[in-house]
Order: structure tokens, then sequence, then C-alpha cells
């Protein structure tokens, strides 16, 4: 292998602990540093940002949005529409961390969703995403990937600690009423509120059902977020018990019967040990 090519390996294996993993499940998120090298997130990054750019239809001036739409820019399953991208979104380093922290043979995707918080966009209100997910466990897992470093005043991901397992508040959608009931029952019981910068080349992931939000963007630089989704590749669709699980049984895996695994053309394997 090249230099070159080393420097933008996505491929090879990242090596856990046994600790990391532990960390992972107990707390419902963990934060990797050097996931990813610079050159990889030089290489692929402006290649994310031209697709966003080319397919954001979120226009309206800040003023006039609602506060879901102040807090970014949301394009989903950019693999579909980039040679480029799909390259990096079926890169298996990432894959392979989302496997063995979920502790499944492996992982196929959900979707890719790229999360760009503009200047002077809002927060992103308190939510946990398997909400508008219809999936029959909790073996799901969101990597959250910054293209820079990623200050506090840039909006990083925040968490709240081994929330995971709390109940109270999934059903509730992105919103304003979910920052102020989510915030007061997490202060109620008690979570601990993570909120840290991101070095370039640091990683988050987190399950499904943990809690977390992030603050505004008050730098004049864009906050440029790739997301990964991943699912037990095992992972079988289940009843919807809401409208936003119904939408997206329709978008991201369409022509799946309850009860059948999730294994459409758009949800490719991406890592597994079988």
């Amino acid at each position: 292998m090249t230099a070159v090519a080393t420097k933008l390996d996505i491929d090879t294996r990242y090596a856990l602990s046994a600790e990391q993993i532990g960390f992972f499940r107990e707390n419902g998120y963990i934060k990797l540093k050097q996931v990813l090298s610079p050159e990889v997130l030089a290489y692929y990054g402006p290649a994310i940002t031209k697709k966003v750019l080319e397919l954001n239809r979120n226009t309206l001036p800040m003023a006039e949005r609602t506060t879901y739409n102040k807090a970014f820019i949301q394009v989903g399953n950019l693999w579909t529409k980039c040679d480029t991208v799909k390259e990096f979104v079926f890169g298996k380093r990432l894959a392979r961390i989302a496997a063995e922290l979920l502790g499944v043979t492996g992982v196929r995707m959900w979707h890719d969703q790229a999360l760009y918080k503009e200047p002077s966009g809002g927060f992103t209100p308190w939510h946990a995403d398997q909400y508008y997910w219809p999936m029959a466990s909790e073996k799901s897992v969101t990597a959250w990937i910054p293209h820079q470093a990623t200050p506090l005043e840039m909006g990083p991901l925040a968490f709240a600690k081994k929330s995971h397992t709390f109940e109270c508040g999934r059903e509730l959608k992105i919103s304003d009423e979910s920052e102020v009931q989510i915030s007061k029952a997490m202060h109620d019981q008690g979570f601990q509120y993570v909120e840290e910068p991101f070095d370039l080349g640091e990683v988050s992931f987190h399950y499904g059902w943990t809690f977390h939000r992030a603050g505004p963007n008050v730098t004049d630089r864009a906050r440029e977020v790739m997301t990964i989704i991943y699912m037990d590749e095992d992972m079988r669709l289940k009843q919807p018990t809401n409208d936003n699980q119904t939408a997206d049984w329709k978008a991201w895996c369409p022509g799946t019967q309850i009860g059948e695994v999730m294994k459409t053309h758009l949800n490719p394997v991406i890592y597994s040990s079988r």
C-alpha cells in the first residue's frame, strides 16, 4: 500500500479496547480520537459538501425558519448520488467499530445523513434518533463524523450520559417541546450532560436511544458533519408506532414487511464477520 493510500485508508481495523466497548455500553455513547486521518477528511469532505450544497432545499432566511430547520441542513442517502461519497460510506473501518460496540456479527446501513450547521445556525433540540426508526431492537448506532475540529462555539454533539435505557421522552420528535421536556427529564433523573469539543479525526458513536442535542453555531464557518447510521445486520422491521416511523419505513427500507430483516438495496451490509 502506498503512503498516499495509507493516509486515505477507510477500511483497516481501529483497535477498540474492552474498556472502550464497556464504556459505550454503559454510557450509551463514546468519542474516539484519531479514527480518521486529516487526509481522509480533506479528500472525502469536499465531495460530501458539494452534494450537500447541490441538494439542499433548506434555503429560507434563518429568521424565517422553524427551530428544526435552523438547526442544520439535512441531506440523506448521499451515497446513492455520488460515487466518492459511496466509497466513504462503505468504508469498513467505521462499520467494524459499530459492530464491535453493538456486539453483533455485522452491520448494515440504515442510511447516511449530512448535518451541516450553518454560521448562526440554531441549537439542535434534545431527542433520541430511534423515535424515527421502526427497528425491532436497540442494536442501532450513529457515527457522527465532523469534517473539522469542532469547538464548543460550533455546536458539537452533546450527550446525556447513560440515558439510552431511559424511556421517558422517547415519544417526542425533535422540537421546542422535546427540548423543554427532555431537558427537564434529564435534569430530574440526574443524567450527566456531556458537551465537549471534537478534535480533527475524532468520531463519536451513540445508540439510537441515547438522548442528545447540540448547541448553536456562533462562528462564521459551517459545522460540517457526516453521519452514518448502522444497524444489526439481522435487524427486523417492527410495526411503526408513529407517522415518522412509517415515513422512514417507506423511505429507507421500501418493500420490507413487518417482521422481516431490513435488507433492501438501500440497506447493504457494510461489515460482517460471518
